[in-house]
C-alpha cells in the first residue's frame, strides 16, 4: 500500500482524535462534569447522557489517536456530533460563526469521522479491532 496514503489517513485519524479529546477534556476541566450535566439538563437531556458524552469524547478521542477500534469509534464520535446538531447547533443556522455556532462545523467534523470509519486506521495505529486483510 502507498505509504503516503497511510500517513494521510493517520494524520486525519490523529487530528480528529485530538479534537475529540480536547472537547472531552474541556467538559471535564473547564465546564466541569457538573456544569456539563447542568447544560444537558437545560436542553432537556438526562444527566447520564452528559457523562456518556464526556467518556465518548475524551476516551474515544484518545482511542482514535492510538488507532484503537477506529472504524466503530469514529462512527460513535460522528453520532455524538450529529447529536450536537440536533440539540444545540441546528437551530443556529448553517454558519458556525453565527451566534451560538451553526451546524456547519459539527457536520463537516461528523462527515470526516464517517470517512475515517470507511478508510480505517492508516499508519502508526495499534490496530486493535481492525479486520485482517
Amino acid at each position: 500500500m502507498n505509504p503516503n496514503r497511510e500517513y494521510g489517513i493517520a494524520l486525519l485519524r490523529i487530528t480528529l482524535g485530538a479534537l475529540m479529546l480536547f472537547h472531552g477534556l474541556v467538559k471535564i476541566f473547564v465546564f466541569t462534569p457538573a456544569g456539563t450535566v447542568g447544560f444537558f439538563a437545560s436542553l432537556g437531556l438526562p444527566a447520564p447522557l452528559a457523562y456518556l458524552t464526556i467518556l465518548i469524547e475524551a476516551g474515544g478521542g484518545l482511542a482514535l489517536i492510538l488507532g484503537l477500534f477506529t472504524r466503530w469509534n469514529a462512527l460513535v464520535q460522528a453520532a455524538v456530533l450529529l447529536g450536537t446538531i440536533v440539540t444545540v447547533h441546528g437551530a443556529n443556522g448553517f454558519g458556525f460563526s453565527n451566534k451560538g455556532g451553526g451546524w456547519e462545523y459539527p457536520a463537516v467534523w461528523a462527515i470526516s469521522l464517517v470517512a475515517l470509519s470507511l478508510i480505517g486506521n492508516g499508519a502508526f495505529a495499534l490496530n486493535l479491532g481492525a479486520k485482517k486483510a
